[in-house]
């Protein structure tokens, strides 16, 4: 009797085996932790993407989110890491950046580290070329902004399925308040006819992509890659002709040179801050934009 029937159970415990399997290779994707609801350490690659992700693991008790970057670093244009950079990545799970070209030391830190799950916040964004190549300044648009945090939410629901309710919630309300600064700055910038700036270096792209500002001439393409005597005569010029009133500064960096060539031209210097570091507060990115909406009222009247 035994063997009658013991044939076709082995056959029908070997499909759930299987079939089990199957769902476990199908959870691969997330990230292990030590249980169920055990300790998730997310990393983030520098200030803009620190403040985005902290909003969308607000509330998260076992999440931690670190800035791998100090927040005085700045953008990390042919940034080298350091040992201690590298340290702060220790046990995280989760690597949050901010995608378009911007870590160039990225695959430095997958070789050393290959099971570091990658989070790319532009993933799908369009990105303007310029004769550098791309431009990753991103987050200075509100609207790729809002694309960035989305993104960023989207994936931490995949990667920590047992947290995704809390990562949607959050990254939903976060984009409510994201939204409502855009509409605000829109509202106010949309209607102002003088709509020349010259920028301090190529930060502000998207920007002025999403307010409809025209970047007249660019002082510095790269901070601290200052202007060749030529290079400031034809800006001058430029802005002579354009009859361009305000040369935007960034507070991070000296503004020597803007302030040279406003001694030149009669223009004025204000700054425009490109969100790249500041206090690290839930709510830094909104009021350093709202900031710089004040500053363009200001100048651009």
């Amino acid at each position: 009797m035994f063997f009658k029937w013991a044939k076709p159970f082995c056959a029908v415990l070997l499909a759930i085996m299987v079939t089990l399997s199957g769902c476990g290779a199908k959870e691969s994707a997330a990230v292990n932790t030590d249980d169920s609801r055990g300790s998730l350490k997310i990393a983030t690659s520098f200030y803009p993407i620190y403040l985005f992700t902290l909003n969308i693991t607000k509330g998260i008790s076992n999440v931690t989110v670190v800035n791998m970057t100090k927040p005085t670093t700045g953008c990390l244009h042919d940034y080298a890491l350091t040992t201690e950079d590298l340290k702060s990545l220790e046990d995280a799970k989760v690597l949050v950046i901010n995608g378009a070209g911007m870590e160039s030391f990225l695959a430095k830190v997958t070789g050393q580290i290959p099971d570091l799950k990658i989070i790319d916040a532009s993933e799908g964004i369009t990105l303007i070329q310029d004769e550098t190549g791309r431009n990753p300044h991103v987050w200075l648009s509100i609207s790729k902004a809002i694309r960035q945090v989305q993104n960023i939410g989207d994936q931490l629901a995949v990667l920590d399925p047992e947290n995704a309710e809390k990562y949607q919630e959050n990254t939903a309300e976060y984009i409510a308040k994201l939204e409502q600064e855009k509409n605000k700055m829109h509202q106010a910038l949309d209607g102002v006819k003088n709509r020349d700036i010259v920028t301090f270096h190529e930060a502000f792209p998207y920007f002025a992509e999403e307010f409809h500002l025209n970047v007249a001439a660019v002082i510095e393409r790269e901070p601290g890659s200052e202007p060749s005597p030529i290079e400031l005569a034809e800006t001058i010029e430029r802005i002579k002709v354009l009859k361009v009133k305000a040369l935007f500064a960034e507070p991070q960096y000296s503004a020597d040179t803007a302030e040279t060539i406003a001694n030149e031209t009669g223009a004025r210097v204000y700054y425009l801050d490109p969100i790249v570091t500041g206090p690290l507060e839930m709510d830094a990115y909104i009021d350093l934009m709202d900031k710089n909406l004040q500053t363009l009222q200001e100048a651009l009247r």
